[in-house]
């Protein structure tokens, strides 16, 4: 753990301490060659005891330890806090294509990533905030960013099937802006998907590029069963597959920082999100400490007080 300062050059006030140690020992001694001179041998002798050198001393002492904890004050001390006060915003983007209709995840693909996605969101921390994006032809917010994980959950549960493309780029741009909208907190987006970016306005690319100017880390999940899976037939009754496009996934979590899991069922989906949740990391930030040195301060204060005019207090 290192300790730092945000204003180091209080510091400097320190180097009073020496000069007082200085004047005050002259001081002393003047005080000490008196009382020679008015002193019996025997009050000299019991002056010079082993407890009656130090003690005397004992109120300058904390007196020079009080200036010392209030200077460290002035300057800021900080050390390194794993953020928990303030918490994580995690942004969960669901892709709600057409193809998350399948059911070789049951009951289907997107009934299944809604099941994991709420493993996800009740592994997450008290002070952490979420919120759900879905995407198809276009993104929308299924759920603002609230540290109420209930009523993220309710949200979640509503999500309805659509029929339509899948436009990558657009839902993870609309989930990286949400997780940026409520500041000094790390930024993590969670993204699943089934297929390949064929709709919307913002490719990946250019996804990956805002998630790097936001500092957003974004995990990606690629759901696709070990065989081909149809998702319709075409005008000339030849089938459709699902097509999992991982090249682009792994592209996405290897440019932002994050990790990418492929998903073959509903039971390696859920062990993925629990995963997650345990993963996600939590940076450490400068926390102040210079409440823990003036509360010291008024601490030595008080001692002071009780050393000089308590039932044992030190005559000086």
């Amino acid at each position: 753990m290192v300790l730092s300062f945000e204003q180091p050059q209080a510091l400097l006030a320190l180097l009073i301490i020496a000069p007082l140690c200085f004047f005050y020992r002259l001081y002393w001694r003047k005080r000490k060659a008196s009382a020679l001179k008015f002193s019996t041998l025997s009050v000299i002798k019991a002056a010079n005891g082993r407890n009656s050198r130090f003690r005397p001393h004992l109120p300058f002492i904390i007196l020079m330890l009080v200036l010392v904890s209030l200077i460290i004050a002035i300057a800021n001390p900080m050390i390194p806090l794993k953020r928990a006060k303030e918490g994580v915003n995690v942004v969960i983007a669901i892709d709600d294509s057409g193809s998350m209709q399948a059911t070789d995840y049951r009951p289907t693909r997107l009934e299944a990533a809604k099941h994991a996605a709420e493993i996800l969101i009740r592994s997450l921390k008290p002070k952490d905030n979420v919120g759900i994006i879905v995407f198809e032809s276009g993104a929308t917010t299924a759920c603002y960013l609230t540290p109420f994980k209930d009523r993220a959950i309710e949200k979640l549960r509503a999500i309805e099937p659509r029929t339509g493309r899948t436009a990558i780029g657009d839902g993870l741009a609309l989930a990286i802006d949400m997780a940026s909208s409520i500041p000094n907190r790390r930024r993590v987006v969670i993204l699943l998907s089934d297929g390949v970016n064929n709709a919307g306005v913002v490719t990946p690319e250019e996804a990956v590029k805002l998630a790097r100017a936001e500092s957003c880390q974004v995990y990606t999940v690629g759901l696709g069963s070990k065989e081909p899976v149809v998702i319709g037939y075409d005008w000339f009754g030849n089938p459709e597959y699902a097509r999992l496009d991982e090249d682009t996934l792994k592209m996405i979590a290897r440019e932002t920082g994050g990790k990418y899991y492929k998903s073959v069922n509903e039971h390696t989906l859920n062990e993925i999100y629990a995963r997650i949740g345990k993963t996600i990391k939590r940076e450490r930030e400068d926390t102040s400490i210079k409440d823990w040195f003036i509360a010291a301060s008024f601490i030595l204060i008080i001692a002071n007080l009780y050393i000089i005019y308590g039932k044992y207090r030190v005559i000086v």
